[in-house]
């Protein structure tokens, strides 16, 4: 019974860092790198500081603490918190067809670490493996999600085995914080359609999920342990019946899919970096002006073209219009001749020489895109001389099998600390990439902390 679940909890509990590939521990640091330069460049984004607020009405013990601010919040509200403001400028890491795992897999393991009073390097690096790992595995594709958000459905396994980890919690209490992490799945990717703040909200309780699942299955608290194989488990209902439940755990430790993990390039949606590479390229190459554009069109995949590819409009939240319209992020590239995280600011989202631009630009799904890959794209522009210039991408800058190199992981770090309302200073930051390269050697990861707050910034929100 369970047999498939036990060997997950098994893998949780049982996973040593020695263990892990040299590669599969450099994706988890990076990925690491990434939210935590995206927490810094995210707090003072849309509904950040409102949850903040509600959050500390809330009350409750203070048991871990708020990056970049400092104060303290129960573990669980605490992780909320913080993986919210890990994800609110969709910069950190993703994969395909869509989990964003770090935003959510770190803040609950760094609350459960304080929670726990501490924690090595090494135990928490294995807990973040494991946590990215079994998301990694657990990963649908467009099909079986089918507008569900993948964040929602897969990423709280993540947070909830984490936790679980670090909490110390035996393996059969491991199995029911899977469990019940398993009833906590949820979320639509209409969220992304309509611009709304429930992107950013989901990753927040996804690792608010987290967090508590393990906290009840440590008190004895049960969930259904058949949650990957029963007749209404996971692989039924998410998996649409077109999942085999042992896929997920063949190769367990031997194999590794968190190689998957996608590090974007600009600071937008996953599906919109590749023709936001296309963009860029042929304003280099061709010396583009703005002027020069008679029109453009992009062809996206069914599944992209679903999510990004409607007509633009601003609405309540034009962050969030803009990171996931790919006629936007064109146009602005087009117009900027780059993409940066101030293009997404509200003030430039309304530009108007932008959204003339996306008067001229077309977007369209295409089916045959499909066998090229998730993120694959096509760009045409076509300029006032009467020419048409096409250009094909299959694998976006960032994802795997076109990584970044260490220069532009460290330089999106950069840009995320020199956009952020409260940035660490620069012996904060060398300290914490000092400690991050060798962090599963540190006595206790819970020295971390003051390295990711600003001195003063709690004072200052409440002068």
């Amino acid at each position: 019974m369970a047999k498939l679940e036990q060997k997950l909890a098994a893998f949780v509990c049982g996973l040593r860092i020695e263990d892990v590939p040299p590669e599969a521990q450099r994706v988890v640091r990076r990925m690491v790198m990434a939210v935590t330069g995206t927490g810094f460049a995210g707090a003072a984004e849309d509904g950040v500081l409102a949850l903040r607020e509600l959050l500390k009405e809330a009350g409750g013990s203070g048991q871990a603490t708020t990056l970049v601010y400092g104060d303290k919040l129960p573990a669980h509200a605490a992780a909320q918190f913080n993986a919210t403001m890990c994800r609110a400028l969709d910069f950190c890491d993703a994969m395909a067809p869509g989990p964003h795992i770090g935003a959510a897999l770190f803040p609950a393991a760094l609350a459960a670490a304080e929670l726990a009073g501490g924690c090595p390097g090494e135990e928490f690096m294995a807990a973040l493996v494991a946590g990215a790992e079994l998301s990694s595995r657990l990963n649908l594709n467009e099909a079986q999600y089918d507008g569900f958000d993948p964040t929602g459905i897969v990423v709280v396994f993540s947070a909830a085995a984490a936790a679980a980890r670090i909490l110390r919690l035996t393996q059969e209490q491991t199995l029911h914080a899977l469990a019940l992490a398993f009833n906590r799945c949820g979320g639509s990717f209409q969220s992304h359609v309509d611009g709304s703040l429930g992107v950013r909200i989901v990753q927040g309780w996804v690792a608010e999920a987290g967090v508590q699942s393990a906290q009840m299955a440590r008190r004895g608290i049960t969930g259904p342990v058949n949650f990957l194989g029963g007749h209404y488990g996971f692989a039924h209902l998410y998996g649409r019946g077109t999942l085999e439940p042992e896929s997920v755990t063949a190769g367990l430790g031997e194999s590794w899919k968190v190689h998957n993990v996608v590090f974007k390039k600009y600071p937008s949606c996953g599906v919109t970096q590749g023709v936001t590479e296309l963009a860029l390229g042929l304003v280099s190459e061709l010396c583009l002006r703005p002027s020069d554009v008679r029109s453009a069109e992009v062809r996206l995949p069914p599944y992209a073209h679903r999510l990004v590819g409607h007509p633009f409009q601003v609405g309540a939240n034009p962050r969030v219009d803009a990171q996931f319209n790919a006629g936007y992020c064109v146009a602005n590239a087009l117009v900027r001749q780059s993409s940066r995280l101030q293009h997404f600011a509200p003030s430039q989202v309304h530009d108007s020489a932008v959204h003339e631009m996306i008067g001229r630009i077309r977007v369209v799904a295409d089916e045959k895109l499909d066998a090229r890959g998730h993120a694959a794209v096509d760009l045409s522009v076509t300029t006032n001389d009467g020419r048409t210039h096409l250009r094909l991408l299959d694998i976006p800058p960032g994802f795997p099998g076109a990584e970044l190199d260490d220069s532009q992981h460290l330089a999106r770090f950069n840009d995320c600390l020199a956009y952020a309302p409260h940035a660490p200073s620069a012996a904060q930051t060398e300290r914490f990439l000092q400690a991050l390269d060798g962090i599963a050697k540190l006595p206790d990861v819970r020295a971390l902390v003051p390295m990711l707050t600003v001195p003063g910034t709690f004072l200052k929100e409440h002068s």
